[in-house]
């Protein structure tokens, strides 16, 4: 789970210089991008890449989380975004405020539709003999991009579900940022 953690602070961290780089310099790459995890509302930012003129641009900062929401059929975190970007070839030093935005990917859930299980059957219809050891039928649908049934089925099964899950999932991250201080 943590090296999970880890991968995954990893690819948000290359997705927020890629954000920031672009919108800052015109970014051509990122080459590298860390994300420190030690204060969820506090997070130490750093990472290097190539401007549009192909110069080695670095970037040192924070992001603090201040909100998670939903926009669409996705749950995004916004936050700010603070630090220095330094073109290390001309020596510019550029202050850094944004407030981005970043999508939060949430594992998906499955749904169960069918869990069925019976017993050993046995038979004897004269003379025929039939012998049915124990089955256990477990369906689920996975919903997900391309899984048309699995969306569908799930949506049907959590039709009498109050509310919007990601809605949901978004009120308790913002309680729990809320708790955090």
């Amino acid at each position: 789970m943590t090296r999970e953690r880890n991968l995954r602070n990893v690819l948000t961290a290359c997705a927020l210089m890629v954000a920031l780089l672009s919108s800052s310099v015109g970014v051509a790459s990122a080459r590298s991008t860390r994300l420190a995890q030690t204060d969820p509302n506090n997070l130490a930012v750093t990472g290097s890449g190539t401007n549009a003129l192909g110069q080695l641009v670095t970037f040192a900062g924070t992001l603090d989380i201040t909100r998670f929401s939903q926009q669409g059929d996705a749950l995004v975190a916004v936050g700010r975004l603070t630090g220095t970007l330094t073109n290390t070839a001309t020596g510019v030093v550029q202050q850094v405020v944004q407030t981005i935005t970043l999508p939060v990917q949430v594992p998906s859930a499955t749904c169960e539709i069918l869990d069925l299980e019976l017993g050993p059957l046995d038979l004897n219809l004269l003379g025929l003999v039939v012998h049915l050891d124990a089955i256990n039928l477990e369906i689920t649908a996975v919903p997900g991009a391309g899984n048309l049934l699995g969306n569908l089925l799930c949506a049907i099964a959590n039709l009498l579900n109050d509310g919007n899950p990601l809605s949901d999932i978004a009120g308790l991250l913002n309680r729990i940022l809320r708790i955090l201080g």
